[in-house]
């Protein structure tokens, strides 16, 4: 079955619109904050920070924001809103197969994907020491692996037959492999390619895929 025959999303991870209104004058800080966490680290980062990548003044952040950490809790909202979108975009697909590679490719070719990455990657250091970022992490991660174990649990691949691994635990693992993966985009170096980036995503998709379910999957679509 063809992959590419999915649509991509119209938006990538963490992308904020920016305009006057209300909505998007939260989102044009949130994205800002978001560069400003990538480049200097949220422990680093101060609201003059924000308000300087976001061109607007401090005290017009206050009245969105009553500090930094409502500005990340906001961000951790908006990801969670689009894991589910992205969630009910796979389970459309025809096959597990598609609905993996195109939850784990969705945000390969971000123009911000670098600084994504370094964002991603400086949330889990500073969830290490902060309990309160922690919970927002987990909280994050949570939804993302709940959605990938609803989406092998639903599969004909794993009605198919009894696995050792229970649907959950294949999550996990299918997940830490594609972390790994957005951690050594944060040190990629500049000319990585987003093709490059999405063929290593999907070819690590594909062979945890053949590993736990080929032999199942020869049979159902066959």
């Amino acid at each position: 079955m063809n992959v590419h025959s999915i649509t991509p999303p119209s938006r990538p991870m963490a992308s904020f619109r920016s305009s006057d209104s209300t909505p998007d004058r939260r989102e044009q800080i949130m994205r800002a904050a978001m560069v400003c966490f990538a480049k200097h680290g949220f422990h680093q980062t101060s609201m003059h920070d924000i308000s300087g990548e976001a061109g607007i003044s401090v005290g017009l952040i206050y009245r969105y924001f009553e500090n930094k950490d409502a500005v990340i809790s906001a961000m951790a909202d908006a990801h969670k809103e689009e894991i589910q979108e992205l969630l009910d975009r796979a389970r459309q697909a025809p096959s597990l197969l598609e609905a993996l590679e195109l939850f784990f490719t969705a945000h390969c070719c971000s123009d911000e994907r670098q600084i994504e990455c370094a964002f991603v990657v400086d949330l889990f250091a500073e969830g290490s020491r902060n309990p309160g970022m922690a919970r927002l992490v987990r909280d994050v991660l949570d939804s993302l692996i709940d959605g990938v174990t609803e989406l092998i649990a639903q599969s004909p691949e794993m009605r198919a037959v009894r696995h050792e691994m229970n649907p959950r635990q294949m999550a996990e693992l299918i997940f830490a492999a594609s972390r790994g993966l957005l951690m050594r985009d944060a040190v990629d170096a500049p000319g990585t390619s987003d093709a490059e980036r999405r063929e290593r995503q999907i070819e690590l998709v594909r062979s945890l895929w053949r590993l736990l379910f080929r032999k199942e999957s020869e049979s159902i679509y066959a």
